[in-house]
């Protein structure tokens, strides 16, 4: 690991200032394995752990309001969360193992966008809006690519609304030796409309709009039966090929359906 400069700034506005020549640290889950593997040499780690502004959970009957540096564990374990939107909390709940849950933040987990990242299934899946300290971007605007946001350099996650859906549920085949998602499907029934999302199975999290669309039409299980993708451009490791991947699919959909109608 290379050398570098570690800050710990008392408020947001010291933390931004800093960002320039710097790095923010959150819950470090990617971010230190990276740098001791000599994969990234950042000059300045800001720590955001001290900002408690960027912690916390607000609800009401309309969405529920994470701040960026609330950890897994916290949002699987809020009442609030399990009340209003019950598969955003059994998402957190599943995450990684013990060690992740508990010093991985939300903020971190969005703003690295690793393919095989839980939350970013959730953002898409509940039409959810990363808040900034510049703006707000809707989810489907967020996500670019493979560990692409649509962040731009020094841009500070601050908190992020999910909308409450009328029903939802999240379900994933995780691999055996992460347990990240190999594949994992958020399907929400919301007021704007069903929406279905992979994560795990492609460089980033995306859209399934035949599978809405039939959702939509109505929102059973039956309503996906025959319905499948191709897998091109999928991801392929030792754990699964992309064919593999593919074929889970259309089941951790029609499994995540049949949840959302069971709560």
């Amino acid at each position: 690991m290379h050398p570098f400069e570690y800050l710990r700034p008392r408020d947001l506005a010291a933390a931004v200032g800093e960002s320039a020549t710097g790095n923010y640290l959150a819950g470090g889950m990617t971010l230190l394995p990276s740098m001791k593997l000599r994969l990234t040499s950042p000059e300045k780690l800001i720590d955001l752990s001290g900002l408690p502004d960027l912690v916390g959970i607000q609800a009401d009957s309309a969405a529920v309001v994470i701040g960026a540096m609330t950890r897994h564990a916290e949002v699987a374990a809020s009442a609030e969360v399990r009340r209003l939107i019950p598969a955003l909390a059994a998402l957190a709940g599943g995450i990684g193992d013990p060690l992740v849950r508990n010093r991985g933040t939300l903020g971190g987990s969005l703003a690295t966008n690793d393919p095989a990242a839980d939350y970013p299934g959730a953002l898409l899946g509940l039409g959810g809006t990363v808040v900034t300290d510049r703006r707000e971007i809707a989810g489907d605007e967020f996500i670019t690519g493979m560990f692409s946001t649509a962040l731009e350099p020094g841009e500070l996650i601050v908190r992020v609304k999910f909308p409450v859906a009328r029903r939802a549920a999240y379900v994933k085949f995780p691999s055996p030796a992460s347990r990240y998602a190999m594949v994992g499907v958020f399907v929400a029934e919301t007021a704007t409309g069903v929406r279905v999302a992979v994560t795990g199975a492609a460089a980033c999290a995306f859209r399934l709009t035949a599978f809405e669309a039939a959702l939509q039409k109505a929102f059973a299980v039956e309503s996906l039966e025959g319905l499948g993708v191709s897998g091109d451009g999928y991801n392929q490791d030792l754990h699964g090929s992309a064919e593999y991947r593919a074929s889970l699919v259309p089941v951790m959909a029609r499994r995540a359906v049949a949840a959302a109608l069971a709560r």
